[in-house]
C-alpha cells in the first residue's frame, strides 16, 4: 500500500495592487486549474470598476469562482466562504485541476487554515447603542474603549475600521469575553490539501502607493463614479451595509452625498486604500512556509511555476512511501 499524498491547493496571496489577478490567470493556464477568489468585495455583482474585478477578457478562459454571487444588499460571512470555498475545491481536485485560491481578504485565507470561532449571535439593541455611541463619540473612542478590553484585538483592528470594532465590542458586551479569547479556544481545523503559499509584493512600499493612486485614477477614467451611482440611486442600500463600505466605494458614496468634493473623495480614497494595504502586509508577515515573490520581477512567472514545480514534486515523493504492515 501507498500513503496517498493531499491534493494540492495553491495560495496566491498579497495586498491590494500587487499584481495577483494576473499571476494568478498565467498559473492556471500554466498548471491546468481553476480560480477561486478570496475577495470579501468581488463576490457582489455591479461592483466591477472599483473591486478591479477581472473582466471576462483578462480571465483568459480561466473559470473563476465566488465572483458575482451576491446582491450588495446582501452579507457575505467568513463560514459562508470556508464552507462554498472547499465545496469548490473539491469539485476542482475531482476533476483532476489544481484550485487556485487568490485575493487579499487574509481573514479568509485564516479560516480556511484554522477554522471558525462560534461567535455569540449579533444582539440589535446592543448593536443600535454602538451605532448611537459611534456617531456622538466617535471612532477613536469605540477604538480606545475596544483596546482597554482587548488589546490584541485592538492592535489588529484599526480604528479606520468602525464595523469590526463595533463587532468585538458586541461580542464583549453578549458574553462578558474578549472577542480574542474565541478565536484563541477555536480548534484548528486543518484542510486535507497540501498548500502551496505563494506571496507576491513590490519590494517597496513606495511603488505600491504609486500603483494604488494610479490604478484609482484609472478607475475613474473608466467611470467609477457612475458605477457608484448607480448604486446610491437604488434606494435600498446605505453606507452602513458591508459591500458599500468597501473602500473606494464609501468615499465615493460620501462623495455622492455632497460631503467631500471630487479631489478630496479621490485623496481619501488612495489613504484608505494604502491602509488597507497596510494591514494586509501585517498579516502576512504571520504567514509561514510561504514563497516571497516582488511584482514586476524579471521571469515572475517561471520563478513562481520553479517553486510550485520543486513543491509538487516534493510531495509526489512523500506520497511513495511504503507503509509497513
Amino acid at each position: 500500500m501507498q500513503n496517498q499524498p493531499h491534493p494540492p491547493v495553491i495560495f496566491l496571496m498579497g495586498p491590494t495592487a500587487s499584481g495577483k489577478t494576473a499571476l494568478s490567470v498565467q498559473l492556471a493556464q500554466a498548471l491546468n486549474g481553476e480560480i477561486i477568489s478570496v475577495d470579501s468585495a468581488l463576490v457582489f455583482k455591479g461592483m466591477d470598476i472599483g473591486t478591479a474585478k477581472p473582466m471576462m477578457d483578462e480571465r483568459g478562459g480561466i473559470p473563476h469562482h465566488l465572483i458575482d454571487i451576491l446582491d450588495p444588499a446582501e452579507a457575505y460571512s467568513t463560514g459562508q466562504f470556508r464552507k462554498q470555498a472547499l465545496a469548490i475545491m473539491d469539485d476542482i481536485s475531482r476533476r483532476g485541476k489544481i484550485p487556485i485560491l487568490v485575493g487579499g481578504t487574509m481573514l479568509y485565507f485564516k479560516v480556511l487554515n484554522s477554522g471558525l470561532a462560534v461567535l455569540p449571535e449579533a444582539d440589535p439593541i446592543i448593536r443600535a447603542k454602538l451605532d448611537q455611541d459611534l456617531a456622538q463619540l466617535g471612532k477613536e473612542t469605540l477604538h480606545q474603549r475596544l483596546a482597554e478590553i482587548d488589546p490584541e484585538a485592538a492592535a489588529r483592528i484599526h480604528p479606520n475600521d468602525p464595523q469590526r470594532v463595533q463587532r468585538a465590542l458586541e461580542v464583549y458586551a453578549i458574553s462578558g469575553k474578549p472577542l480574542t479569547s474565541f478565536f484563541s479556544a477555536a480548534q484548528a481545523q486543518d484542510i486535507p490539501y497540501q498548500k502551496i503559499k505563494l506571496i507576491i509584493a513590490p519590494q517597496d512600499r513606495a511603488i505600491l502607493h504609486g500603483i494604488i493612486a494610479r490604478r484609482f485614477k484609472q478607475m475613474l477614467e473608466q467611470g467609477f463614479i457612475d458605477e457608484v451611482a448607480t448604486l446610491y440611486q437604488r434606494g435600498d442600500l446605505t453606507d452602513k451595509i458591508p459591500s458599500i463600505r468597501a473602500v473606494g466605494y464609501r468615499q465615493a458614496w460620501s462623495y455622492l452625498q455632497g460631503e467631500y468634493d471630487l479631489e478630496t473623495m479621490t485623496e481619501k480614497a488612495i489613504i484608505a486604500t494604502r491602509q488597507l494595504a497596510k494591514r494586509q502586509f501585517t498579516w502576512l508577515r504571520r504567514e509561514t512556509a510561504s514563497a516571497n515573490f516582488q511584482t514586476g520581477q524579471k521571469d515572475l512567472l517561471a520563478k513562481v511555476l520553479a517553486e510550485i514545480d520543486g513543491q509538487l514534486s516534493s510531495l509526489d515523493r512523500g506520497g511513495c512511501q511504503t507503509e509497513v504492515s
